[in-house]
This record gives structure tokens, sequence and C-alpha cells, in this order.
């Protein structure tokens, strides 16, 4: 715009011929409509080319937001379908816990019902070892 207003100065330092004339006042007159006319297209149209390249910002901003909107979702799908897998094999696991400590105890039982045993055998080679 710089550029325009510029060429316009210079069209005013410009003065038509003869000053004095009615045509040349008219002609003048109709320069500097033209002038302005030719300044008002260019400004329009810089700022129709501004807010095109700020529309354009704007889209490729509000897609950048979508996507990331997108993977945050997705990550989000992801953790709660882990938890969910997590939370089964938890449970899973309590069960496999709890069947072991089961047999651990039946273990003990059982250890316990063996040295019952042994020590009766070792009582009984005693007897026997003694007479």
């Amino acid at each position: 715009m710089a550029e325009t207003k510029t060429a316009a100065a210079k069209l005013d330092e410009t003065e038509p011929p003869d000053s004095d004339s009615p045509e040349a006042d008219s002609l003048g007159a109709l320069e500097e409509r033209i002038r302005r006319t030719v300044e008002l297209v260019t400004s329009a149209r810089a700022e129709r080319d501004r807010a095109i390249k700020e529309r354009d910002h704007a889209m490729a901003e509000m897609h950048l937001a979508i996507q990331a909107r997108e993977q945050a979702y997705a990550e989000r799908d992801a953790a709660v379908e882990a938890g969910a897998v997590a939370q089964k094999a938890s449970g899973e696991v309590a069960g496999e816990v709890q069947k072991l400590h089961g047999e651990i105890e039946r273990m003990r039982g059982e250890r316990k019902q063996v040295r019952v045993r042994i020590e009766k055998l070792l009582g009984q080679m005693d007897l026997l070892s003694g007479q």
C-alpha cells in the first residue's frame, strides 16, 4: 500500500497542462477519482488476501487440534482397554494365588501327618533296638 501512496503522491505533484480550463478541472477530478478507486481496489485486495491467509492459518490450526483430539481419544481408549485387561489378569492371578494358598495348607497338613508317622516309626525303632 505504501507503493500505491507513493505513486499517488507522484500523480498529485503533476498538474494538468492548462489548469484554467473547465476540461482540465474535470479531467483532473476524473484522474483523482480513478486514483482513489485504484487505491481502494488495491487496499481491498490486500485486505482480502490477508483475510484468506488468516482463514487458512485458522483452518490449519483447527485440523491440528482435531488430529490431537483424535489421538488423545485413541490413547484414552487404549488405556481403558489395557486397564480392563489388567483387571481381568488381576482377577485371574488372585484366583491362582488363592488356589496356591489352599495347596500350601494341604501340603502342610500332609507334612504334619508324615512327621507324626516318622516319629511313631522312630519310636518303634527305638523300642525294637532297646529290646
